[in-house]
This record gives structure tokens, sequence and C-alpha cells, in this order.
């Protein structure tokens, strides 16, 4: 398994990068961020990699975070998910977002990666749940964070900016107090 490369940056494309390690060139998929994450032709960078092996293809895909390349290795492990999806669902929202989205099951934030729609979104956050590292308390059903998440939307709020707010509320607090701070926070911002 190839875990990491360093070496110079020869080309960027939109969703590519080629990186020379020691002469031999690297053709990598990154998502938007990691490549702007890059500094230009020409430089060293590192890259965290994926290494995904099929029977007609060696593909490598490359991540700025470690974490990302892990959550990334997350996705592909559920089924129905290869690397293309998952790395458009890494390409919409970030591993911390992902996160969030999961905790607070937010089918909507998922449908908006292209090529999810909403049994998939449902599917998805059902399989991730378990998988993703995150908060005890944010695993359980029935969380703080899911009934703010539905009163938040009842009381007309979009979807990114309940994804905002929600994600600097601990899951541990009772859904009152969760609410009260979330329009608190939503109030400010407008």
């Amino acid at each position: 398994m190839i875990g990491q490369l360093r070496g110079e940056i020869a080309e960027k494309t939109l969703d590519r990068i080629l990186l020379d390690v020691g002469g031999v060139g690297y053709d990598i998929a990154v998502t938007p961020s990691t490549l702007a994450a890059l500094p230009g032709a020409g430089q060293v960078a590192l890259l965290h990699t994926h290494l995904h092996v099929r029977e007609d293809l060696l593909a490598l895909f490359g991540f700025a975070t470690a974490d990302e390349r892990d959550v990334f290795q997350i996705l592909i492990g559920v089924s129905g998910v290869g690397p293309k999806l998952a790395l458009a669902v890494l390409a919409t929202l970030n591993p911390d977002d992902l996160r969030n989205v999961v905790v607070s099951d937010d089918v909507v934030a998922l449908t908006a990666v292209p090529g999810i729609g909403q049994r998939s979104a449902q599917k998805l956050l059902l399989e991730l749940r378990p998988k993703l590292d995150m908060p005890d308390t944010a695993l359980q059903p029935g969380s703080s964070l899911s009934e703010v998440r539905e009163a938040l939307e009842g009381l007309g709020y979009q979807s990114a900016e309940i994804r905002d707010v929600l994600r600097d509320i601990p899951g541990d607090g009772s859904v009152e107090d969760s609410l009260r701070q979330a329009l608190q926070e939503l109030g400010r911002q407008r």
C-alpha cells in the first residue's frame, strides 16, 4: 500500500495532480480542497494517499490530511460507495462536516453530493454512524442534536445554516438547552 508520497508537483489539473517522486510521475486524483491546499507546480508537496486496486486498474487518491484519507477509506468500505463517490462526498463535505451530518442525521446535506439521492443518503447515514470516530453521546439514536435539527428545519432554517450552528453545540445537553443555544447563535448571524 502506498500511504504517503512526497515529491515535486509536475502538473495540476482540475481534479488530478502529477507528482514527481524520484523521477517517477504518480497520477493522483484529489479533491478540490486538497488541490487548493497544494503549492504550485515545481514545488514540493506531501500527500496522504490511498492505492485503490481493482482487476483492471490501480488508482491513487491523494489527500491533504491523514484524517481526510481515513474518512475516504471508511466511505469506500460502505456497500455501494466506490472511490468516485467517496471523492465526491469529500469534495462536498470535509471530514468534520461529514461527522456533523452523520450526528445530526442531515439527509439533505448528503443529497447535495452528486450521485446521492434521498434513499442512498439515508442508507449511508446508517452505515457511517458506527464507523466514523465520533463522541459516544453523538452515536445514541434520538440524540439531542438530531431533535434540534428537526426543530430548526421546522422553523424554516436552511440545512447549511443548521449544520454550521450544530458544529459548535455539544451533543450531550438537553434538547431545550441545545435548541436555545442554536437559536441564539442563528440570531447573532442574521
